[in-house]
């Protein structure tokens, strides 16, 4: 009977154990989640889904997010390195572009240029006094290097101190500009044309001498006892094509009439050479009619030598019924 109730009051005690013990449990229980979410900053989360919850070996299949945008972004940011320095180099060359075009507009703001623009036409004098004095400089105090007869013409370089400049017999001379009257001829656009005629301008003058000796032989082999204080109608032609131009020409009329180009009456140029008979061989045959050369200046000027001297002189009517053919020895 004792042990009976011992046994009760053991399920009793028992009994009234219980709660406080399942209560100490849930404690116990509270204060490791409470610890553990302290611990780890982070807490369960139970709306997320299957789907958002990939496996790892999903997770390493697929790159992370971070990592293609990693590659997107060093593409463009290689992109805009490239632009960057495109832009750079495009900016750098526009900026020396543009201090090369600005230095290039201050040199030629700034820059004198040291010879005139040519022009475009050539001018002359026309003596208008008889036995006018071609004077060594721009003075009467000058010393007198010749005399122009009325009508003469001469190339203008320079109007000075109311004198005019010109070449006579291979010299600078001066003409009181009193006495001359000045007439322009449109020049070539050949510049060798104009260096020709240049040389030309210089033997004005020069004493006129049948059969004088040229200046080579036609192949460009020099002669002895050549002078440029003498020349016939050939052996002018053939210097200054010579001396303006480098061009050789051969030594008399009837064989320099077949070099260069022929040219038809009606398109005859400034430096072209005029081929003309004469009361001599007006009657011949072929090239023996050939008795005279000039060189052509434009609106019937020519510069030759006749019977007196090296001269600009208007084409006459007579001159013209002679006329035989024209050449062109530069083009």
């Amino acid at each position: 009977m004792r042990k009976i109730k011992k046994f009760v009051a053991l399920v009793l005690a028992i009994c009234l154990l219980s709660p406080a013990l399942i209560a100490a449990a849930c404690n116990i229980t509270q204060n490791k989640h409470e610890i553990s979410t302290e611990l780890t900053g982070t807490e369960e989360n139970d709306d997320l889904s299957p789907d958002d919850t990939a496996s790892d070996e999903d997770d390493s299949s697929i790159p992370p997010d971070n990592s293609v945008n990693s590659d997107t972004n060093n593409e463009n940011s290689s992109s805009n390195e490239n632009t960057s320095s495109n832009d750079s180099e495009a900016n750098s060359s526009s900026s020396s572009n543009t201090e090369k075009d600005s230095a290039s507009t201050d040199k030629e703001e700034t820059q004198t240029p040291s010879n005139p623009a040519p022009q475009k036409v050539a001018s002359y004098i026309r003596c208008t006094g008889s036995n006018v004095n071609l004077r060594a400089g721009a003075g009467t105090d000058y010393r007198a290097l010749g005399q122009a007869e009325k009508g003469t013409m001469y190339a203008l370089i320079e109007k000075k101190d109311g004198w005019f400049k010109t070449y006579y017999r291979n010299q600078t001379v001066y003409l009181y500009a009193s006495y001359g009257a000045v007439f322009t001829l449109e020049k070539s656009e050949n510049s060798s044309v104009e260096k020709v005629i240049s040389e030309g301008y210089r033997l004005l003058g020069v004493p006129y001498v049948y059969g004088a000796i040229r200046l080579h032989d036609g192949k460009g082999n020099l002669l002895k006892g050549f002078s440029a204080q003498k020349f016939d109608c050939s052996s002018l032609i053939q210097y200054i094509f010579y001396q303006g131009a480098g061009k050789l020409l051969n030594t008399t009329t009837r064989t320099q009439v077949s070099q260069g180009k022929s040219v038809k009456k009606s398109n005859i140029q400034r430096g072209d050479c005029l081929f003309f008979t004469n009361e001599e061989r007006k009657d011949n045959v072929g090239i023996e009619r050939i008795g005279h050369v000039a060189l052509y200046l434009g609106d019937n000027y020519i510069l030759h030598t006749a019977s007196d001297y090296a001269r600009i002189e208007k084409i006459s009517a007579t001159r013209w019924s002679y006329f035989l053919e024209a050449r062109r020895f530069l083009s």
